[in-house]
């Protein structure tokens, strides 16, 4: 668990920097562009790495944003062999939007209703 929460915290201070720049191109582009690792992912590989991604988000010195972890999420579950999808939406009234992660169309670092509050905007 500790290699993974270690990739997983490196994740968010490289997408963090970004954030914190106003890049999101540069985020959208490299979820986008990450590819998926040819080993095929263990059996419970899609917990671990979420859980490791949260465990890293407890430790990281800022408040983590969704778009962060979930940029974070993808990339590790895509290294490991998982075809992830980043996915961002917004609810018009209040406006807010989200980001979260989905694998085979089943939301794997929120709230399983999350796409019924959402408008989705893409996916990548």
């Amino acid at each position: 668990m500790s290699f993974l929460m270690l990739k997983a915290y490196l994740k968010l201070i490289q997408f963090g920097f970004y954030l914190a720049q106003g890049d999101f191109e540069t985020v959208y582009n490299a979820v986008r562009s990450y590819p998926v690792g040819k080993t095929p992912a263990s059996p419970g590989s899609v917990e671990r790495i979420c859980a490791a991604v949260d465990m890293a988000c407890i430790w990281y010195w800022r408040e983590v944003l969704c778009l962060q972890r979930s940029a974070a999420t993808a990339c590790l579950l895509k290294k490991f062999g998982v075809s992830a999808q980043l996915v961002i939406g917004a609810q018009q009234m209040p406006f807010n939007a989200h980001a979260w992660v989905e694998v085979d169309g089943r939301v794997v670092n929120d709230k399983p209703y999350t796409p019924e509050r959402y408008a989705v905007l893409d996916r990548c």
